[in-house]
Protein backbone atom coordinates (compact mmCIF):
# COMPACT_ATOMS: atom_id res chain seq x y z
CA UNK A 1 0.00 0.00 0.00
CA UNK A 2 0.98 3.68 -0.52
CA UNK A 3 2.32 5.24 2.53
CA UNK A 4 0.50 8.38 3.82
CA UNK A 5 2.92 11.44 3.31
CA UNK A 6 3.15 13.88 5.94
CA UNK A 7 6.04 15.85 7.65
CA UNK A 8 7.09 15.48 11.58
CA UNK A 9 7.37 18.53 13.82
CA UNK A 10 10.63 17.86 15.89
CA UNK A 11 11.58 21.21 17.54
CA UNK A 12 12.08 23.39 14.58
CA UNK A 13 12.50 20.50 12.10
CA UNK A 14 10.21 19.50 9.73
CA UNK A 15 11.08 16.08 8.54
CA UNK A 16 9.77 14.36 5.66
CA UNK A 17 7.41 11.36 6.11
CA UNK A 18 6.48 8.89 3.46
CA UNK A 19 8.68 9.19 0.35
CA UNK A 20 11.59 7.24 2.00
CA UNK A 21 11.27 4.95 4.92
CA UNK A 22 13.38 6.42 8.09
CA UNK A 23 15.66 4.02 9.94
CA UNK A 24 15.98 4.90 14.00
CA UNK A 25 19.08 3.20 15.22
CA UNK A 26 19.14 1.97 18.87
CA UNK A 27 21.49 3.30 21.38
CA UNK A 28 21.66 1.54 24.49
CA UNK A 29 23.75 3.18 27.25
CA UNK A 30 22.65 0.63 29.51
CA UNK A 31 24.48 -2.82 31.05
CA UNK A 32 20.81 -5.13 31.19
CA UNK A 33 19.17 -4.14 27.91
CA UNK A 34 17.85 -7.37 26.13
CA UNK A 35 19.97 -7.72 23.09
CA UNK A 36 23.04 -5.46 23.26
CA UNK A 37 22.98 -4.83 27.06
CA UNK A 38 26.74 -3.65 28.51
CA UNK A 39 28.28 -3.05 24.82
CA UNK A 40 27.82 0.66 24.97
CA UNK A 41 27.55 1.43 28.37
CA UNK A 42 30.99 3.56 28.54
CA UNK A 43 30.76 6.55 26.72
CA UNK A 44 33.43 6.36 24.68
CA UNK A 45 31.63 2.69 23.17
CA UNK A 46 28.47 4.63 22.84
CA UNK A 47 30.02 7.51 21.16
CA UNK A 48 31.80 5.29 18.59
CA UNK A 49 28.66 3.16 18.32
CA UNK A 50 26.76 6.81 17.46
CA UNK A 51 29.10 7.47 14.53
CA UNK A 52 29.07 3.47 13.34
CA UNK A 53 25.34 3.70 13.57
CA UNK A 54 25.03 7.15 11.21
CA UNK A 55 27.98 6.56 9.23
CA UNK A 56 25.41 3.07 8.46
CA UNK A 57 22.53 5.53 7.05
CA UNK A 58 20.25 5.91 10.23
CA UNK A 59 18.22 8.64 9.89
CA UNK A 60 17.71 8.88 13.47
CA UNK A 61 19.76 7.42 16.98
CA UNK A 62 17.41 6.33 19.53
CA UNK A 63 19.67 7.03 23.10
CA UNK A 64 18.25 5.37 26.20
CA UNK A 65 19.83 4.81 29.07
CA UNK A 66 17.34 2.39 31.24
CA UNK A 67 16.47 -1.11 29.87
CA UNK A 68 12.90 -2.08 29.00
CA UNK A 69 13.22 -5.53 28.08
CA UNK A 70 10.97 -8.10 30.46
CA UNK A 71 11.50 -7.82 33.57
CA UNK A 72 14.04 -5.25 33.79
CA UNK A 73 14.61 -2.69 36.91
CA UNK A 74 14.10 0.85 36.90
CA UNK A 75 16.63 2.87 37.41
CA UNK A 76 17.14 6.61 38.95
CA UNK A 77 16.60 9.72 36.48
CA UNK A 78 19.71 10.64 37.93
CA UNK A 79 21.74 7.64 36.90
CA UNK A 80 19.71 7.48 33.64
CA UNK A 81 21.11 11.30 32.71
CA UNK A 82 24.77 10.80 33.74
CA UNK A 83 24.41 7.72 30.83
CA UNK A 84 22.45 9.99 28.37
CA UNK A 85 22.94 12.95 28.56
CA UNK A 86 27.12 13.15 26.99
CA UNK A 87 26.36 10.56 24.31
CA UNK A 88 23.50 13.28 23.18
CA UNK A 89 25.74 16.26 23.30
CA UNK A 90 28.60 14.43 21.47
CA UNK A 91 26.64 13.32 18.88
CA UNK A 92 24.76 16.64 18.61
CA UNK A 93 28.52 18.40 18.66
CA UNK A 94 29.82 16.25 16.00
CA UNK A 95 26.63 16.04 14.13
CA UNK A 96 24.55 19.07 14.08
CA UNK A 97 22.37 18.06 11.52
CA UNK A 98 21.23 14.07 12.98
CA UNK A 99 17.78 13.38 14.42
CA UNK A 100 18.16 12.39 17.81
CA UNK A 101 15.78 10.62 20.24
CA UNK A 102 15.89 10.09 24.19
CA UNK A 103 14.46 7.06 25.11
CA UNK A 104 12.19 7.83 28.71
CA UNK A 105 9.11 8.06 30.32
CA UNK A 106 11.19 10.55 32.80
CA UNK A 107 10.81 14.19 32.07
CA UNK A 108 13.63 14.94 34.18
CA UNK A 109 15.99 12.91 31.84
CA UNK A 110 13.79 14.29 28.78
CA UNK A 111 14.46 17.81 29.93
CA UNK A 112 18.32 17.32 30.29
CA UNK A 113 18.47 15.23 26.70
CA UNK A 114 16.75 18.33 25.06
CA UNK A 115 19.06 20.79 26.81
CA UNK A 116 21.90 18.48 25.24
CA UNK A 117 20.16 18.53 21.67
CA UNK A 118 17.73 15.70 21.10
CA UNK A 119 14.94 16.40 19.10
CA UNK A 120 12.66 14.12 19.78
CA UNK A 121 10.94 12.28 23.42
CA UNK A 122 10.24 8.74 22.50
CA UNK A 123 7.92 7.32 25.38
CA UNK A 124 7.08 3.69 25.84
CA UNK A 125 4.48 5.08 28.60
CA UNK A 126 3.10 7.51 25.92
CA UNK A 127 3.24 10.42 28.50
CA UNK A 128 1.65 8.82 31.03
CA UNK A 129 3.98 7.68 33.72
CA UNK A 130 5.23 11.43 34.58
CA UNK A 131 3.14 14.08 35.09
CA UNK A 132 5.38 16.31 33.50
CA UNK A 133 6.66 14.83 30.66
CA UNK A 134 3.25 16.04 28.18
CA UNK A 135 4.20 19.92 29.32
CA UNK A 136 7.39 19.54 28.32
CA UNK A 137 6.94 18.23 25.00
CA UNK A 138 4.38 21.05 24.25
CA UNK A 139 6.98 23.55 25.85
CA UNK A 140 9.81 22.66 24.09
CA UNK A 141 7.75 21.48 20.96
CA UNK A 142 9.54 18.48 20.78
CA UNK A 143 8.57 15.34 18.68
CA UNK A 144 6.53 12.93 20.53
CA UNK A 145 6.89 8.83 19.94
CA UNK A 146 3.65 7.60 21.78
CA UNK A 147 3.74 3.90 22.46
CA UNK A 148 1.58 1.17 23.82
CA UNK A 149 2.36 -1.47 26.12
CA UNK A 150 0.66 -3.30 29.01
CA UNK A 151 1.68 -3.49 32.70
CA UNK A 152 5.48 -2.16 33.42
CA UNK A 153 8.70 -3.82 32.14
CA UNK A 154 9.07 -5.97 35.38
CA UNK A 155 5.11 -7.46 34.96
CA UNK A 156 3.89 -6.93 31.59
CA UNK A 157 4.68 -10.13 30.69
CA UNK A 158 2.54 -12.19 33.02
CA UNK A 159 -0.13 -13.38 31.20
CA UNK A 160 -1.19 -10.30 29.31
CA UNK A 161 -4.57 -10.35 28.28
CA UNK A 162 -7.50 -7.89 26.31
CA UNK A 163 -10.62 -8.61 24.96
CA UNK A 164 -9.52 -7.29 21.01
CA UNK A 165 -5.98 -7.09 21.00
CA UNK A 166 -6.21 -4.61 17.68
CA UNK A 167 -9.22 -2.76 19.10
CA UNK A 168 -7.87 -2.03 22.48
CA UNK A 169 -4.39 -0.80 21.21
CA UNK A 170 -6.05 1.42 18.69
CA UNK A 171 -8.43 3.09 21.52
CA UNK A 172 -5.51 3.36 23.90
CA UNK A 173 -3.09 5.01 21.02
CA UNK A 174 -6.28 7.22 19.83
CA UNK A 175 -7.08 8.15 23.65
CA UNK A 176 -2.91 9.11 24.33
CA UNK A 177 -2.96 11.14 21.19
CA UNK A 178 -6.30 12.89 21.93
CA UNK A 179 -4.32 13.84 25.41
CA UNK A 180 -1.74 14.83 23.95
CA UNK A 181 -3.27 17.30 21.91
CA UNK A 182 -5.43 18.84 24.72
CA UNK A 183 -2.14 19.65 26.77
CA UNK A 184 -0.61 21.50 23.84
CA UNK A 185 1.10 19.14 21.65
CA UNK A 186 0.43 19.55 18.27
CA UNK A 187 -1.02 16.59 16.05
CA UNK A 188 2.35 16.95 13.54
CA UNK A 189 4.79 16.05 16.33
CA UNK A 190 3.31 13.08 17.36
CA UNK A 191 4.01 9.49 15.92
CA UNK A 192 2.66 6.21 17.44
CA UNK A 193 4.16 2.64 18.42
CA UNK A 194 2.01 -0.55 18.87
CA UNK A 195 4.44 -1.21 20.94
CA UNK A 196 5.17 -4.98 19.59
CA UNK A 197 6.76 -7.10 22.46
CA UNK A 198 5.23 -4.33 25.30
CA UNK A 199 2.69 -6.82 27.69
CA UNK A 200 1.69 -9.24 24.15
CA UNK A 201 2.10 -12.74 23.60
CA UNK A 202 3.24 -14.52 20.37
CA UNK A 203 -0.35 -14.51 18.95
CA UNK A 204 -1.27 -10.48 20.11
CA UNK A 205 2.11 -9.18 18.74
CA UNK A 206 0.79 -11.15 15.36
CA UNK A 207 -2.33 -9.81 15.22
CA UNK A 208 -0.95 -6.18 15.55
CA UNK A 209 1.53 -6.61 12.95
CA UNK A 210 -1.04 -7.95 10.35
CA UNK A 211 -3.40 -4.94 11.35
CA UNK A 212 -0.72 -2.67 10.78
CA UNK A 213 -2.76 -0.33 8.15
CA UNK A 214 -5.63 0.32 10.91
CA UNK A 215 -2.73 2.24 13.17
CA UNK A 216 -1.55 4.25 10.05
CA UNK A 217 -5.18 6.22 10.02
CA UNK A 218 -4.59 7.58 13.18
CA UNK A 219 -1.05 8.65 12.11
CA UNK A 220 2.37 8.20 11.15
CA UNK A 221 3.74 4.81 12.91
CA UNK A 222 6.88 3.75 13.92
CA UNK A 223 7.67 0.04 14.85
CA UNK A 224 10.68 -1.47 17.33
CA UNK A 225 10.81 -5.48 15.57
CA UNK A 226 14.55 -5.83 16.39
CA UNK A 227 15.55 -9.10 17.34
CA UNK A 228 12.53 -9.41 19.57
CA UNK A 229 11.61 -12.54 21.28
CA UNK A 230 8.76 -13.44 18.97
CA UNK A 231 11.21 -13.45 16.23
CA UNK A 232 13.01 -15.93 18.05
CA UNK A 233 10.44 -18.03 18.63
CA UNK A 234 9.10 -18.33 15.41
CA UNK A 235 12.49 -19.17 14.13
CA UNK A 236 13.87 -21.02 16.83
CA UNK A 237 17.13 -18.50 17.97
CA UNK A 238 17.47 -18.08 21.27
CA UNK A 239 20.60 -15.38 20.84
CA UNK A 240 19.06 -12.16 19.92
CA UNK A 241 21.98 -11.44 17.53
CA UNK A 242 21.13 -14.24 15.79
CA UNK A 243 17.63 -13.35 14.37
CA UNK A 244 19.04 -10.50 11.94
CA UNK A 245 16.68 -12.56 9.03
CA UNK A 246 13.37 -13.02 11.16
CA UNK A 247 13.74 -9.68 12.03
CA UNK A 248 14.37 -7.95 8.24
CA UNK A 249 11.55 -10.17 7.36
CA UNK A 250 9.27 -8.61 9.86
CA UNK A 251 10.48 -5.20 8.63
CA UNK A 252 9.47 -5.89 5.27
CA UNK A 253 5.93 -6.93 5.94
CA UNK A 254 5.69 -4.16 8.14
CA UNK A 255 6.73 -1.87 5.57
CA UNK A 256 4.48 -2.87 2.73
CA UNK A 257 1.46 -1.99 5.58
CA UNK A 258 2.52 1.33 5.19
CA UNK A 259 4.00 2.06 8.19
CA UNK A 260 7.48 5.46 8.54
CA UNK A 261 10.11 4.56 10.66
CA UNK A 262 11.59 1.12 11.88
CA UNK A 263 13.67 0.69 15.16
CA UNK A 264 16.21 -1.43 14.79
CA UNK A 265 19.78 -2.58 16.00
CA UNK A 266 21.23 -3.84 12.38
CA UNK A 267 21.36 -0.44 10.84
CA UNK A 268 23.06 -1.21 7.22
CA UNK A 269 21.32 -4.26 6.53
CA UNK A 270 17.84 -2.48 7.48
CA UNK A 271 18.69 0.05 5.20
CA UNK A 272 19.23 -1.91 2.14
CA UNK A 273 16.19 -3.41 2.43
CA UNK A 274 14.09 0.30 2.64
CA UNK A 275 16.41 0.94 -0.05
CA UNK A 276 14.51 -1.59 -2.12
CA UNK A 277 11.53 -1.48 -0.80
CA UNK A 278 11.26 2.36 -1.37
CA UNK A 279 12.52 2.34 -4.53
CA UNK A 280 10.10 -0.38 -5.84
CA UNK A 281 6.94 1.28 -4.26
CA UNK A 282 7.92 5.01 -5.11
CA UNK A 283 7.89 4.56 -9.15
Amino acid sequence: MKRTRTHWKCRGKSVALGEQTLVMGILNTTPDSFSDGGKHHQHTAAFAHAETLIQQGAHLIDVGGESTRPGAEPVSAHEEIKRTQPVIAHIRKTYPDQLISIDTTKALVAEAALNAGADIINDISALQNDPDMAPLAALTQAGVILMHKQGTPQTMQENPTYQNVVEDVIQHLSDRLLAATQIGITAEACIIDPGIGFGKTLEHNLELLRNLTRFTELAPVLVGLSRKRFIGTLTQKEDPTDRLAGSLAAAAYALSHGIHILRVHDVIETCELTQIFDTLTNT
